[in-house]
């Protein structure tokens, strides 16, 4: 006898809850490199997005779909500058530190 297991709206918010906060600890805890301050920001965007997802599936609503397809192109333009922000900073300076940064101050 086979039983089916189904995944309900808790398991996403569980998953969505779990990216948030790996999120929030690589922005807390890597405070020297940038990179990966920008990549700990796009799984906080993508967690949010699996959240609004997820209630758009439980409340047979596609807005909060149409929200995710915004998040993720913000979410690709804040990383295309960003990066581009960094290389050339990094040809400036030689380095991608966050310490390094204060160089720009004016």
């Amino acid at each position: 006898m086979t039983q089916f297991l189904t995944i309900g709206l808790s398991h996403y918010l569980c998953v969505g809850g779990i990216l948030f906060i790996i999120g929030l600890m690589g922005i807390c805890l890597n405070r020297t490199n940038v990179i990966l301050m920008l990549m700990a920001v796009e799984i906080i965007l993508l967690a949010v997005s699996l959240n609004f997802i997820a209630f758009s599936a439980f409340l047979f609503d596609l807005m909060g779909q149409v929200f995710v397809f915004f998040i993720l192109t913000v979410g690709a333009a804040e990383t295309a500058i960003g990066l581009a922000i960094l290389v050339v900073f990094f040809r400036n300076q030689g380095t991608v530190s966050v310490q390094d940064m204060e160089k720009l101050k004016g």
